[in-house]
């Protein structure tokens, strides 16, 4: 007997051949800013690479491009 699929989104994704699922630009966010609680410098400096199929679409490079100033970022790289 089959195991009834719990996550009915992800079970129609499937039978639909859509595999594409993105982190939400909110939950990237609030996870950024908790580490920024922590220690406002986290990312001063630093050089964030993302690796993603098309910049445009990506909710994290959306996200630190639109705050590439205020995290102090020295440069942010996709592919």
């Amino acid at each position: 007997m089959a195991k009834k699929s719990l996550n009915q989104g992800l079970g129609a994704a499937k039978v639909a051949k859509q595999d594409e699922f993105y982190t939400q630009y909110i939950d990237i966010q609030k996870e950024i800013e908790a580490y920024l609680e922590f220690d406002p410098d986290t990312f001063r400096g630093k050089v964030v690479y993302c690796n993603c199929d098309d910049p445009f679409e990506s909710n994290f490079f959306k996200y630190f491009a639109a705050n590439f100033n205020k995290l102090g970022l020295r440069k942010l790289i996709t592919t």
